[in-house]
């Protein structure tokens, strides 16, 4: 504080002093309605914070901006504490506002804006100040992880207040990790950890941690690595005819995948290294006969191998006479017709046993109902309805 700000500080001491007095004996009464309004501030760190005290009604009476150590920042339009980041914006008998630029964490806290008035009246405005979080990083990432390896990942920034809230995503898709914070003084320390049993499809795949606070607004921070795993190779021999023939052109092709790319593959027939051949061209990762015959007929093997092991497919090749094909069609089309007329003789053999059966199941109950006028039980009734035949017969020869 200089010389003249010190006399101007005196003289207002002095002043509220004569106030005080003045008040005792009646001279001075506060004007209803006069009470400095203030406003809560919240900034971000290394932004500027604008306060701004008003007064509805003033008889002329100055207004003061002191900060959370007391320390008076602005009486009136006179500057009182050296700091060039402190501006005074607007100064008259109704408002006093003044900024406060590159703001600072150990600016936060509670500011009062003091009306001298008898008594004197005051109005505290609190300013909050956001930690601003650092871009995350992320540790842990194995290049290149191998398929079936266990990783964690960890997300970590500094420097949020309050605290800040880890995400991450896997490709476009959120998942949940494990969240820790720590305090740092005034400011908080986050981390997040994620979990992966890293398998061939995680190949390639983008995991991103963000950033979300208040003091990012619409821009959060993230950082975004992608993984790359190594895996054994998978093969797989396409064909081009589901049965080939004498003259026909046919394609194998050797699919592979793995990482690194296992190339280049290795064609046999039947266990000897397959080449050129004229109607046979190898090419790669395809082998092409362009008028198949019967010295093709064998094993075909593709085998593909990289630093992590080695795979193989086989492909059994018969050509097939489109001759003998025909012959082949009717033979089946005629057994076909005998297995048709062998089971409609079996459905009518079915159906004659069946009739067979109603029909003598209905003389059992013809019998059993002529005997059953004297007979105690259906066993009965039958072997009396078979002896009154018996005697029907032995009467009919009589009188014959």
């Amino acid at each position: 504080m200089n010389l003249n700000t010190h006399a101007i500080f005196t003289l207002y001491t002095v002043y509220g002093i004569l106030l005080k007095v003045m008040a005792s004996k009646g001279k001075v009464r506060g004007i209803s309605g006069q009470h400095p309004l203030v406003q809560n501030v919240t900034v971000t760190e290394g932004g500027t914070a604008n306060m701004t005290c008003r007064v509805e009604y003033n008889d002329n009476t100055s207004l003061q901006w002191s900060n959370p150590a007391q320390q008076t920042l602005f009486f009136g339009d006179k500057k009182a504490l050296r700091d060039n980041r402190i501006e005074l914006i607007r100064a008259s008998w109704s408002e006093l506002t003044i900024s406060i630029h590159d703001v600072t964490l150990s600016d936060e806290g509670m500011y009062t804006c003091s009306l001298f008035t008898m008594p004197v009246k005051t109005a505290k405005a609190y300013l909050t100040v956001l930690g601003v979080p650092e871009k995350p990083k992320i540790e842990g990432l194995m290049k290149p992880a191998l398929e079936g390896d266990h990783i964690t990942l960890t997300c970590m920034t500094h420097g949020s207040k309050p605290a800040a809230d880890l995400r991450w995503f896997k490709n476009e898709k959120e998942v949940k990790g494990a969240k820790q914070v720590n305090a740092s003084g005034k400011t908080f320390t986050v981390r997040s950890s994620l979990q992966l049993h890293v398998d061939r499809r995680d190949d390639g795949v983008a995991y991103t941690c963000r950033v979300d606070h208040e003091a990012l607004a619409q821009t959060p921070q993230q950082t975004t690595e992608v993984l790359e795993v190594h895996y054994a190779p998978r093969v797989e021999i396409i064909h081009s005819l589901a049965v080939p023939q004498e003259g026909q052109y046919l394609k194998l092709e050797c699919v592979s995948q793995g990482n690194p790319s296992p190339d280049p593959v290795m064609w046999t027939k039947d266990g000897v290294e397959l080449s050129d051949l004229g109607r046979v061209i190898v090419e790669g990762r395809e082998v092409t006969f362009t008028s198949l015959n019967k010295t093709d007929n064998g094993t075909y093997r593709c085998e593909a191998s990289n630093h992590l092991g080695t795979s193989s497919a086989e492909y059994v090749l018969y050509v097939y006479d489109p001759n003998a094909l025909g012959h082949h069609g009717t033979d089946h089309a005629l057994i076909g017709g005998v297995v048709a007329v062998v089971v409609f003789v079996t459905l009518c053999l079915i159906i004659v046993l069946g009739r067979y059966l109603a029909r003598h199941k209905g003389t059992y109950l013809t019998n059993e109902a002529k005997g059953a006028d004297d007979a105690p039980d259906a066993d009965t009734a039958i072997i009396n309805a078979e002896g009154n035949h018996a005697h029907a017969e032995e009467k009919k020869e009589y009188f014959i």
